[in-house]
């Protein structure tokens, strides 16, 4: 047992890593109060209850994920990460901070919200790529699951955090300060980051450049079949099933009939499962594909218990499972992905599984929001476990065909 719990920390050993943790917890911190009191405040003060718009600013968010999709992956192989990450944040939080004037001064609008967030998720397609191959560059591929399921851990205990803390802060003073706590989170990551140990970094192989860019990491990954398979299992769980903030406020107000501080209250028990399932994958030696298997399936009987949840505690525990599950499926494709992948094929590889995973958010977050707006919260929770269970099918095929091959 004390083996297993020093393994599921291991990673915390190395020193730049301890330092890029303690930055990112508190930024993480700050990034969940956002999330919750953007949310919040579309859907409560922008808005009456419309569920569309809380899905038109995920599709902005998270779209340029795809959108950006042939240069991110590019850019975390080619440039330097350490300062492409420290830009890329110092861009995110000087947003927030816009974001956050924006709205105390009471100037805010729909549409203030829409454009914030197309260019805050342009930032963050550039930061996602690199922030997650930079990892190896910190702990080197021996420790590089554990460091994954850490940085899990790290961004689910901000989840845990800041979306309680986000509902005590606008029941408080206004939706506006928690956008203006998290622009402040972020110089916690840039003073962490300018504090590295620089010689104690592990260089990445860098790419060559080529005119042929993400092409030659789509025909990468295209001609490996566990590759695909994940791709396609993430397409499927990423685009209609990952929309958390449609589900959780959807149901909180429209079903519960809750305020603030229930719904931040909602978002943070979630945290408690995906915190878990990172602890319970930073323990695990190496990550497997069955794991992937396991964990879509979960996840699809999980939102099928909260699609026909009769109270709200009720509710909350299905969300414990699903955080699990969700987070079981998520950090496994992470690390089984880096650690399968040519080290010079990393940042293009991992930009292509974000651009899938998160970049189908504009097709699914509006279609899920209209679902809710028309049928109601309980059957758009229906389609993320249709979205859990055609995920499993698509693995169970895939280890099917990997088993025939290998007769």
């Amino acid at each position: 047992m004390n083996a297993r719990v020093l393994r599921s920390f291991s990673s915390l050993r190395i020193f730049n890593y301890r330092l890029w943790a303690g930055g990112a917890l508190v930024s993480n911190v700050g990034t969940w109060m956002q999330r919750t009191a953007q949310d919040w405040l579309v859907l409560t003060q922008l808005t009456h209850h419309n569920a569309s718009a809380v899905g038109t600013v995920m599709a902005l968010q998270f779209g340029p994920q795809l959108l950006l999709l042939p240069w991110t992956g590019l850019a975390a192989d080619h440039y330097d990460q350490r300062k492409l990450l420290m830009l890329t944040q110092a861009t995110m939080g000087t947003l927030a901070l816009l974001l956050g004037v924006f709205t105390v001064t009471g100037i805010v609008q729909l549409w203030h919200v829409y454009v914030f967030a197309f260019l805050f998720g342009c930032a963050s397609a550039f930061d996602g790529p690199v922030r997650q191959t930079f990892v190896g560059v910190l702990v080197g591929d021996a420790d590089l699951h554990n460091a994954v399921a850490l940085n899990s851990t790290s961004f689910n205990a901000g989840r845990m955090i800041g979306p309680a803390a986000a509902g005590i802060v606008i029941g408080s003073i206004g939706t506006g300060w928690a956008f203006v706590v998290n622009g402040i989170s972020f110089f916690a990551v840039l003073i962490s980051m300018s504090m590295f140990r620089r010689h104690e970094l592990r260089e990445n192989t860098r790419a060559h450049r080529s005119r042929k860019g993400m092409t030659e990491g789509l025909r990468y990954a295209w001609s490996r079949p566990d590759l695909k398979a994940m791709l396609v299992m993430l397409f499927l769980i990423g685009t209609f099933g990952l929309n958390f903030p449609i589900f959780i406020s959807t149901m909180a107000v429209g079903v519960f009939d809750a305020d603030a501080r229930g719904y931040g209250l909602l978002s943070s028990i979630m945290a408690i499962g995906t915190m878990s399932g990172a602890l319970l994958a930073a323990g695990r030696e190496k990550p497997h594909f069955k794991a992937l298997l396991v964990g879509a399936a979960v996840f699809g009987i999980g939102c099928s218990l909260a699609a026909i949840a009769p109270t709200y505690w009720f509710f909350a525990g299905t969300l414990v499972v699903i955080g699990i599950a969700a987070l079981t499926f998520m950090n496994t494709s992470n690390s089984l992905m880096q650690i399968s992948t040519e080290p010079a094929m990393r940042g293009r590889v991992m930009a292509l599984r974000l651009g899938i995973a998160v970049g189908g958010t504009p097709i699914g977050a509006p279609v899920v929001g209209w679902v809710a707006n028309n049928f109601g919260p309980r059957w758009a929770l229906g389609i993320g476990a249709a979205s859990g269970i055609a995920a499993a099918i698509t693995g169970v095929y895939a280890l099917k065909r990997a088993s025939v091959t290998n007769e």
